[in-house]
């Protein structure tokens, strides 16, 4: 049986869902299919946190509200956090931000990637969107003026528009042959939760060592403040070592690397290791086509960035596509298609370029340079003004917002 759409969705992981949330008012026919079951799973509060977490910006958080999605996701588990201090492990810079710099009451949420894509798939499910769960993609080619879509079932599927919001590893990205430009960190993040004996304050810590950084998030708990969500980016050999750790060892290591600054690393939940790559598609359209969120580019873990550009690149998208169909133009021309890509690839770029010199500037070992990077931290530290407009930029509030994300 071969099904039709107006738009067809492919991956309905955070970002893909948030586009067909932010579509459901447009009276267009959307399809969107993910390999997995796309049920809501049982939340049960006092299960061990998920490895995969986020640093939602206070700019993602009014997109999730807009699309209904917020209050499912608060009323799971949600870790606010209102100050950020960041220190180098080879020296002795260190800076302090804080919302309430520019009077805000935090600067983020840190939430387990399971709760936001539950609380979204919530809503897609009292939506009239359709949904093809368990739907893995075998091959895509054009027909005429659509995409003729193939499922590993043998179902097929036309469109005159496809999106890919499938991840980093995009098979439609892939099977469409849009290049990308791509390098490899040599580095490895090992992700997990663990509990420490101090608090962490609602406080996101930040260590730069010479391997790369050790960043504890901050988790909340029935009130508990004494797990934090650890990504620890380092070499793959020493990730190697970490990961062959028992518990025991493993804490000790880590409590070391950190510094003790949240007292004794008590216990850890079970690891999870990941190597880094960088990517960023050359075009995120093309005729009929468009990439959005790790499909157009990913970014190092550093600063927790990542799904925050994915869901501006959803409501950016969706932005475009309402005010094409309001004028009557065809959503699959690529003239309509480049309007996003204009308003979302200089500010990713320049985001993953800023976070590739930071990430450079910590690792090298030169006597100048570790000068330099200790001398402008305890610079920074010292404005105010600075601080602020980098407090600004971490909530995510400048630039050209798409109407979701606006106060």
């Amino acid at each position: 049986m071969e099904m039709r759409a107006d738009l067809l969705i492919v991956g309905a992981g955070m970002v893909g869902s948030a586009l067909a949330l932010a579509l459901r008012h447009s009276g267009l026919e959307i399809l969107l299919l993910d390999g997995g079951p796309l049920s809501v799973k049982p939340f049960d509060g006092q299960a061990p946190f998920e490895p995969r977490v986020s640093a939602l910006s206070a700019a993602s958080q009014r997109i999730l509200e807009r699309l209904g999605a917020w209050e499912g996701i608060a009323g799971r588990r949600v870790s606010p956090y209102s100050d950020m201090h960041v220190w180098d492990g080879s020296g002795t810079g260190e800076i302090h931000f804080s919302a309430a710099s520019v009077h805000a009451q935090v600067l983020g949420h840190i939430v387990e990637n399971r709760v936001v894509q539950d609380g979204l798939l919530e809503r897609l499910h009292d939506s009239d969107i359709g949904l093809l769960p368990n739907a893995r993609l075998e091959q895509l080619r054009r027909s005429g003026d659509e995409w003729l879509v193939t499922l590993a079932d043998g179902r097929t599927l036309r469109a005159p528009l496809v999106i890919a919001a499938d991840g980093a590893n995009s098979a439609v990205r892939r099977l469409a042959g849009c290049e990308t430009r791509e390098w490899d960190y040599q580095h490895h993040a090992i992700v997990t939760s663990v509990r420490c004996s101090e608090a962490h304050r609602a406080t996101a810590w930040q260590r730069f060592t010479d391997e790369g950084p050790l960043a504890f998030l901050p988790l909340s708990r029935d009130g508990r403040q004494d797990w934090c969500s650890i990504v620890w980016s380092t070499t793959p050999e020493q990730a190697e070592q970490a990961m062959a750790m028992d518990d025991a060892a493993f804490c000790k290591v880590l409590e070391r690397t950190f510094e003790g600054r949240l007292g004794e690393v008590i216990e850890a939940d079970p690891r999870v290791c990941v190597p880094l790559r960088q990517r960023h598609a050359k075009r995120y359209v093309q005729e009929g086509l468009a990439l959005i969120g790790d499909a157009a580019h990913t970014i190092h873990p550093l600063a927790g960035q990542g799904v925050n550009l994915g869901f501006l690149d959803a409501a950016v998208l969706a932005e475009e596509l309402v005010r094409a169909c309001e004028r009557g133009e065809r959503l699959a021309d690529v003239k309509v298609l480049s309007r996003f890509e204009r308003r979302r690839m200089p500010h990713n770029l320049a985001l993953m370029a800023a976070m590739e010199g930071f990430e450079r500037l910590f690792q090298a070992n030169p006597l100048p340079l570790r000068w330099l990077r200790n001398s402008g931290l305890k610079l920074v530290e010292q404005m105010p003004e600075a601080k602020a407009m980098f407090v600004r930029q971490a909530l995510g509030l400048s630039g050209d917002l798409p109407e979701l994300a606006r106060v």
